[in-house]
């Protein structure tokens, strides 16, 4: 039986309606698992029964986590947010951090992952953290346009076996104080946070960057969809 891997759904607030990029669903599939595009809901009682049927999660990338999550207020007009998400998504990461079940998170991903866990973000990283690196790229998506520096000693490391990793980047938030129960597993150029771990739990990663995009010419994009899968066989 193939581990089945709840994938948390992208919006679209023009069309109000549900979509998906394939690459998220591919990576899984690729990597032996059997992905499942969740319906979305905030009704706890949904969530909790659909949250019982998979072996683990992946959080995708899509809209910014609204400020409020980490006790803020959005900067302008900057934010575009969606809160019927972000609810969603907190109450299933609670529950798979309850019940020890895996998580991989994507882009938004790791910003959700740390915000609901206690940290908080930038809101916007050309206003508030000024730099050089290519953070938002332009298509093609699986091309890489910075570097981040992974460290020694950490899940990553050890899956990848190199300190030095190239990587796409399409994100315009990125963690700003880290959440007090997770670990930085890779640094970009610049300071910001790219990777993220949360010690003693079977399996929770988060990465700044887009797998989901470059799987399938990257294999260590390949690797952590893997890893991930792996850990629930």
């Amino acid at each position: 039986m193939k581990p089945v891997i709840g994938v948390m759904p992208l919006w679209d607030d023009e069309k109000d309606s549900l979509w998906m990029l394939p690459g998220y669903l591919d990576g899984i599939t690729e990597a032996g698992g059997l992905p499942v595009i969740l319906p979305f809901t905030d009704k706890i009682d949904e969530i909790t029964q659909l949250a019982d049927m998979c072996d683990g999660f992946l959080f995708t990338g899509g809209h910014d986590v609204s400020a409020g999550l980490y006790g803020e207020e959005p900067i302008g007009d900057l934010i575009e947010s969606c809160l019927k998400r972000d609810v969603m998504e907190k109450v299933y990461l609670e529950i798979a951090i309850d019940d020890n079940k895996p998580i991989l998170g994507i882009c938004r991903g790791i910003q959700l992952i740390n915000a609901a866990l206690g940290g908080s973000l930038y809101q916007d990283i050309p206003l508030q953290y000024p730099t050089k690196i290519t953070h938002c790229q332009n298509a093609p998506y699986d091309v890489p346009v910075h570097t981040v520096s992974i460290i020694e000693k950490t899940p990553l490391f050890s899956l990848l076996n190199t300190t030095r990793l190239p990587v796409n980047s399409l994100h315009h938030q990125a963690i700003k104080q880290l959440s007090p129960v997770l670990k930085e597993m890779a640094i970009s150029e610049d300071g910001l946070i790219e990777a993220v771990y949360m010690p003693g739990h079977r399996f929770l990663w988060a990465v700044q960057w887009h797998p989901e995009y470059s799987h399938k010419t990257d294999s260590n994009s390949k690797a952590i969809f893997s890893e991930f899968v792996k850990s629930m066989i």
